[in-house]
């Protein structure tokens, strides 16, 4: 796609692009080079796919200016300077994170034994994920910043403007801060915990603090200390005007009246001299056929890891790019598991004009197509097989990939690799989050028989010289075959297919008979057949 001539808006992405030109020209004079797009969170546990909208939300806004020719930051912030307040319950070593509570996550050991810190593990983990679903930002680690007192310019000016900062948040308040209050917060230079008072500021760079846990009391110069920082309401704007950020979404929580991009807004013109980044709201997600709410404190979480065991990359970057942020929606463990892939396939198909649809639909749909891949599109159009037809296929051969690759007619090794990976996908969801009703493994000879009358064994006979000569029949002719086969016998047709999903799996239900049969194949059903008569 030639990125500079795709100036028409017909995504979300590339609406909201067009608003951040629009507006931060018109902020600055029109002199605007370069658009700084901010994402970031706190890696107080297991990053989960919610904190994941907010990452490809903006990902996909970054693409669409890039796409207009815009030159374009993109940066994620580590916020892991903040404090560790609760030990998520999938954490191992309970015990022993909980002697860091009240450090900077930072200080808390990685439990897993392999990184420099609690939060470096889940920082590693997220950054080795992001590429396989094509998000390449800039990282940012904020405890660093504070650590090298990248900020001590930020924390002086919230001090010298600590009535303007007091009366913005007071404004949301029910019951006003204290008069003592102070905009600024300590690790203990000494046990390292948060729990400090500020007792006073000297007017220049000198901050006296007290720690309520250890007794101690010292001052620190804010040019060259470690142990501050900026509560979250006063760092994010701080942040804005340090990095010049102009876009950045938040979730409904933040955006919700007298939320913190409420507090922001304010602060970062009174006190940065910052205008506030053009913004979204983007709202929460659900997760079907697992259970559990998302929560990375108490450690029920779906993480970014766990939806690409179920879906490929670019059908996890088609669920949000074919979603508007302010919507929420489900990630599907369940049946819906199919639908969508079936969504995005015939999304596929209207990219490469194999399905034909109106020109505004179509038009749409390219777009979020586009959106959805990781890399560039495909020059040919990728091999397609429903997932429908891909778990049967699986499940007849025992979830053996290669089997199932050798009887696919691939004309083009460029679509191997997606192909494997959805069947990899497949077979990881019929494993471990398909129903029981729709799971089944084919009967093998040998097998302990299921009990049949007479009546039955007869039609098991009539069919399975039918199936002699399968290759002579399309899903269609042979089922019109089994029903005359059953109607010859005086075999109700249900009782024909319990019948036979009896003996080929074990079920009193299976896929659809006539295609089933089609696609195990004689080898396969003939000799289960036989082995009744």
């Amino acid at each position: 796609m030639d990125t500079k001539e795709n100036t028409q808006s017909v995504h979300w992405a590339d609406i909201t692009a067009d608003k951040i030109i629009r507006e931060r020209k018109q902020f600055l004079n029109d002199k605007k080079t370069k658009y700084v797009c901010a994402s970031g969170i706190t890696p107080s546990g297991t990053v989960h796919i919610g904190n994941f909208r907010e990452i490809i939300s903006v990902e996909l806004v970054v693409r669409a200016l890039r796409q207009k020719g815009a030159d374009v930051r993109f940066i994620y912030s580590w916020d892991d300077y903040d404090v560790f307040r609760k030990v998520p319950k999938n954490m191992p070593k309970q015990e022993e994170l909980e002697k860091y509570l009240r450090f900077p996550i930072t200080m808390v050991p990685d439990p897993w034994g392999k990184e420099s810190s609690y939060a470096r593990a889940h920082e590693v983990e997220l950054e080795g994920l992001l590429p396989q679903v094509g998000v390449y930002p800039e990282y940012l680690y904020q405890a660093s910043n504070y650590q090298a007192s990248r900020y001590a310019e930020g924390m002086r000016k919230a001090l010298e403007n600590k009535a303007v900062i007091k009366a913005i948040l007071d404004e949301f308040r029910t019951t006003p801060l204290p008069e003592d209050w102070m905009p600024i917060s300590m690790f203990c230079g000494k046990c390292h915990k948060d729990t400090t008072t500020v007792l006073s500021w000297d007017g220049e760079w000198g901050v006296t603090y007290r720690c309520d846990s250890c007794g101690c009391e010292e001052t620190v110069d804010l040019r060259t200390t470690s142990i501050a920082k900026l509560p979250w309401r006063i760092d994010w704007p701080m942040r804005w005007g340090v990095e010049g950020v102009d876009f950045e979404p938040a979730g409904k929580d933040h955006h919700s009246e007298g939320g913190s991009f409420s507090t922001a807004k304010g602060i970062a013109r009174k006190v940065y001299n910052h205008e506030p980044p053009v913004t979204f709201q983007y709202d929460f997600l659900s997760i079907k056929g697992r259970g559990g709410k998302i929560s990375s404190s108490s450690g029920e979480v779906i993480s970014l890891r766990d939806v690409l065991e179920i879906y490929q990359p670019e059908i996890v970057r088609y669920m949000f790019a074919s979603t508007r942020p302010n919507t929420e929606f489900a990630i599907s463990f369940d049946l819906d598991v199919l639908k969508i892939y079936e969504d995005y396939d015939k999304c596929e198909r209207i990219y490469f004009g194999v399905e034909k649809v109106n020109d505004k639909k179509a038009e749409k749909e390219k777009r979020i197509y586009e959106l959805s891949q990781v890399g560039d599109v495909p020059a040919v159009m990728p091999y397609q097989i429903p997932l429908r037809h891909l778990c049967n296929l699986l499940q007849i051969h025992n979830g053996n990939i290669d089997e199932v690759m050798s009887l696919l007619d691939i004309k083009d090794e460029s679509q191997v690799p997606r192909l494997r990976n959805r069947a990899e996908c497949a077979w990881r969801w019929i494993t471990t989050f398909a129903p029981e009703d729709f799971r089944f493994a084919l009967k093998t000879p040998g097998e302990e028989l299921a009990a049949i009358d007479d009546t039955a064994k007869t039609v098991l006979q009539q069919v399975s010289a039918v199936i002699e000569n399968l290759d002579k029949y399309d899903e269609k002719s042979l089922a019109e075959e089994l029903y005359a086969v059953a109607e010859k016998a005086g075999m109700d047709s249900k009782d024909m297919f319990t019948l036979f999903y009896n003996v080929l799996i074990g079920k009193e239900k299976g896929p659809r008979l006539a295609g089933f049969i089609k696609t195990c194949g004689k080898e396969k059903v003939l000799p289960i057949l036989k082995a009744y008569f």
